[in-house]
């Protein structure tokens, strides 16, 4: 049965690059401009683009999922199949699976009938050897003309192993993203970025075309940082391009450029590329080395998320508390987000409420200038008709404003209604008044409560105090007399 350790799927994609680095090769140029053959790199040497994560998870063929689960998870199987290295000899396959076959025997020869001693004792040493398979630790006799055989954590009898997901990386190797892993704590690398800019530069050569940039900076467990670059070259006409994950990974690979990364904290390197579908569908095709495959099918068939999630195998504790680490790592930095975000909303509603109260008092405002440009325009216009005989149209606009006039000085119409609609308004502020002064008091009878209410807790409070310190009296008594009774017995055998 596989095992989904929740958060830990999300966390690991973020993370789980961080394993086994793939070897490359060690060439000593540095050159961005075009290769003169198809096989040279942008820095003047070859990447194996061979199976195992060399692109995506920053692993090689031989450590398969060692960045997902620490060194030494590999998955056996993944070397000699095609798309890595190809055999060079006619045996080397056959060989491979004689002895392959040869360690299965001499492996259940120690669990099932070890023949070191020839007498009883092989039974116990054959449960000793069951034990130590089963904690993937040891070493197990089964002859005394034979090396025992070595018992790991990847050998099939571990029980302690599972099966959990991971995210696939989605980044393509154009981006040109590479992850270092530091050995320092966030706060220093982000107070010290600059300055890691500007060393990692002179690294790469210090070459002025080139220009490091950080993509981001996470807090990873174990006061570690994980820092993600890329490099852009510009080209002498003016255009830039990021240089490819796999070529600047390469580069920082080589021995030489390492050991400078070494002094500037950084213990791994990681290429950050997606998948391609055959590297993803050989994955899941071979379980990994010391998993069942009847696990790892299920597995498969349990994954939530196929689209973006892959199995990964966790062996031993140490993986399950890394796992277990991220996942909280990723639990605080999600909560700090979602607290981010709370006070951004915070903030926009106090806005909006500034705001909606900004434009009510604007429309108040317009109002008011409003009525008093109409009545400059009144007084405008009555002084340039002044000495001027009443036109026709002024005396149609006079004989409707009588008649509105006397509309709404009716009692049974406008009049009467307009009344009870100031009436109410009226009311209505003299309530609304009335509740805003009330807003902040208090009942008195509520009041008077909660002062009975803690008038009682504070009896309650004194009263135990003084049982506290009458119980601390009588055990004063009780140390006093049991002091008295041992010296009055040393006195007596004296």
């Amino acid at each position: 049965m596989a095992f989904n350790f929740g958060g830990a799927a999300g966390n690991a994609s973020a993370f789980g690059g961080f394993g086994a680095t793939t070897t490359a090769g060690t060439g000593s140029s540095f050159s961005f401009s075009t290769p003169a053959n198809a096989g040279a790199s942008l820095f003047g040497n070859t990447q194996n683009k061979g199976f195992g994560f060399s692109s995506a998870l920053g692993t090689s063929a031989g450590t398969g999922f060692s960045a997902l689960g620490g060194a030494g998870l590999g998955f056996g199987g993944f070397t000699g199949i095609s798309g890595i290295q190809p055999q060079t000899q006619q045996g080397g396959v056959f060989s491979q699976q004689a002895s392959h076959s040869s360690q299965l025997y001499n492996t259940a020869s120690a669990l099932s009938a070890p023949s070191v001693l020839n007498d009883e004792r092989d039974s116990i040493l054959a449960r000793w050897n069951q034990l130590q398979a089963f904690w993937g630790a040891g070493k197990g006799y089964f002859t005394s003309s034979a090396p025992p055989v070595e018992f790991s954590q990847e050998n099939p009898f571990c029980r302690f192993k599972a099966v959990g997901y991971s995210c696939v990386p989605g980044v393509k190797d154009e981006d040109g993203l590479v992850a270092l892993a530091l050995s320092k704590r966030e706060s220093d690398v982000r107070a010290q970025q600059q300055q890691l800019v500007e060393s990692l530069h002179k690294v790469l050569g210090g070459v002025p075309t080139l220009t490091v940039n950080v993509e981001g900076v996470r807090a990873l467990p174990d006061d570690q940082t994980e820092v993600i670059v890329y490099l852009v070259e510009r080209s002498p006409n003016g255009t830039s391009k990021r240089v490819p994950a796999s070529t600047l990974y390469s580069f920082m690979e080589q021995m030489n450029v390492k050991n400078q990364l070494q002094q500037l904290s950084v213990f791994m390197t990681v290429s950050r590329t997606a998948l391609t579908p055959a590297q993803l569908k050989q994955l899941l095709q071979n379980p990994p080395a010391g998993v069942d495959p009847i696990i790892w099918e299920q597995a498969k068939v349990d994954n939530p998320d196929p689209e973006k999630l892959i199995p990964v195998p966790m062996v031993g504790f140490r993986e399950l508390l890394r796992r277990l680490k991220i996942q909280d790592q990723m639990s605080k930095q999600h909560q700090t987000r979602v607290d981010i975000i709370s006070n951004d909303i915070s903030e926009l509603q106090r806005n909006q409420a500034t705001t909606a109260a900004k434009i009510t008092q604007y429309k108040r405002k317009l109002m008011d200038l409003s009525h008093r440009v109409l009545q400059v325009l009144i007084k405008q216009e009555v002084q340039r008709k002044s000495g001027y005989a009443i036109q026709l149209d002024e005396e149609h606009l006079r004989v409707q404003l009588e008649t509105i006039q006397s509309e709404l000085n009716a009692p049974t119409q406008f009049k009467g209604r307009l009344n009870e609609l100031m009436s109410q308004i009226r009311m209505q502020n003299h309530f609304g008044a009335v509740r805003s002064e009330e807003r902040y008091r208090v009942d008195a009878d509520l009041l008077r409560e909660i002062k009975q209410h803690l008038k009682h807790q504070q009896e309650g409070l004194s009263h135990l105090i003084s049982v506290i310190k009458d119980d601390l009296d009588d055990i004063r008594t009780v140390e006093d007399g049991l002091q008295d009774s041992v010296h009055g017995r040393s006195s007596k055998l004296s």
